[in-house]
């Protein structure tokens, strides 16, 4: 009787170890590795292949990949592939419970016009179809299966040679070759790779729907991003209205894209204008709000920043940010103290970003140094004016790029004044904007033209 081999799998990078470690050498978690029994069944896989695949001239296969993307009928699902479903993909689709994962797999399925078999472990027949019904609509190209067994969903894909496959979740599958428990890390390794196979050979895209651990990371993230050519992540809160949807990875487009949707009774309906849902309606002459222009890809967004600055009632002054980066924010604060002479050392500051986005584009720091100054002096800034420029440690204002969008944003948005560098203005036509555009050089003259 052979021996029964086991390997020791980190359970939040996958890295693999023959040995049981305290601390993982790839991505330095404590006390992660967790032994799994990863023997070879004697079970034969499923051969799919029609051919033999045979190497081919680079020209060949650029004429055979050059073909039209599939539109999804969900347009800001398309911004975030690249344009639409390459055929044989494999994409994986990774967000919180509840968070409308396999909402909009679902609408997807069923607004496509091409066969679609959605797989799934986790409901059955009956009870996709109650979600189905409760979206508001259904589809006769659309075919529903509930299995966990590996080697039975592709025996049934290879029967009704579908045109799109849908697996909900990749961790509800099993794989016979494996003798390894249900959602393991060598269990989702083992299925994506025959997934993986599938799809390449036979040229039929395939979308993976995958859970996240308690760290918000799809679990066992290293093995499948590696895998995978796009990955989608949900993030938002569950229990608010609006979603976001990010590319994390694409082969076959930016990686840089995001599309937003608000769930409602109807499903997950599409946010085609997000600066008009970022920016919340608020009272006149509230101080510590200033408005900046970021870009997610290529779109421009108006975001809302919120600075709360208050006397310490402890010996440390407090530095809260949400959805910012909090270095950034004690960089921007040091600056303001010895540029301006503000004393912070003694104020608590809190900084949020509304809307639930998480962004790093440097462009916000003159709206975010805006909103902290207006709070400390309580003094409102215009609800008509916005900012976009990079605050530098000398104090000066820096240009950024592609300013020509962010303005035409804020113009199209019904903004009357936007601040920005003076050393964007280089080669650019003024005239065109009907928006008046403010440009300064230094933090002090911004600051004491604004307030």
């Amino acid at each position: 009787m052979a021996k029964t081999k086991t390997v020791f799998y980190c359970q939040s990078c996958g890295a693999e170890s023959a040995k049981w470690v305290g601390k993982c050498p790839s991505c330095g978690e404590w006390n992660t590795y967790v032994e799994e029994v990863v023997s070879k069944s004697t079970a034969a896989p499923v051969d799919f292949s029609t051919e033999k695949s045979r190497p081919v001239n680079i020209k060949e296969a650029g004429e055979e990949a050059l073909k039209e993307r599939l539109k999804t009928g969900i347009l800001e699902l398309d911004r975030v592939l690249g344009g639409g479903i390459v055929d044989g993909s494999l994409v994986l689709v990774g967000g919180e419970p509840g968070i409308g994962k396999s909402t909009i797999m679902l609408q997807m399925a069923i607004r496509l016009s091409q066969k679609t078999l959605y797989v799934s472990g986790e409901e059955s027949a009956e009870q996709i179809k109650m979600r189905a019904e409760r979206i508001g609509t259904t589809a006769d190209h659309c075919f529903l299966y509930a299995e966990t067994s590996l080697s039975e969903v592709l025996r049934q894909a290879e029967s009704l040679s579908p045109d799109i496959l849908i697996i909900d979740s990749i961790q509800t599958l099993h794989s016979d070759r494996i003798e390894a428990a249900i959602g393991s890390i060598s269990q989702v390794k083992e299925c994506t790779g025959q997934l993986m196979k599938f799809a390449k050979q036979k040229g039929i895209p395939v979308f993976l729907i995958g859970h996240v651990n308690k760290d918000g990371a799809i679990a066992g993230p290293k093995v499948l991003e590696h895998m995978v050519d796009t990955v989608l992540q949900f993030e938002g809160d569950r229990h608010l209205s609006y979603r976001i949807l990010r590319t994390i990875k694409n082969r076959f487009g930016s990686t840089s894209e995001l599309g937003m949707f608000e769930m409602n009774a109807n499903g997950l309906r599409e946010v085609t204008n997000p600066s008009e849902v970022l920016i919340s309606p608020r009272e006149p002459g509230l101080s510590g709000i200033a408005l900046g222009t970021t870009m997610e890809g290529n779109r421009p967004l108006i975001l809302e920043t919120q600075a709360l600055v208050s006397p310490t009632s402890y010996g440390n002054p407090q530095r809260s940010t949400t959805g910012y980066d909090y270095k950034r924010l004690t960089m921007l604060l040091a600056v303001m103290g010895k540029r301006l002479g503000i004393r912070l050392s003694t104020q608590d500051v809190f900084l949020n970003i509304a809307g639930g986005l998480k962004v790093q584009d440097t462009a916000l720091d003159l709206a975010i140094c805006s909103a902290i100054f207006s709070s400390f002096e309580d003094a409102p800034i215009g609800e008509d004016v916005c900012f976009a420029a990079e605050v530098g440690l000398g104090g000066e204002i820096r240009p950024v790029s592609r300013i020509e969008n962010r303005i035409n944003e804020a113009e199209k948005l019904g903004f009357k004044e936007i601040y920005i560098s003076k050393h964007n203005l280089k080669e650019k036509d003024l005239g065109q904007f009907k928006i008046k555009v403010n440009s300064f050089s230094k933090l002090s003259d911004t600051f004491r033209h604004l307030f």
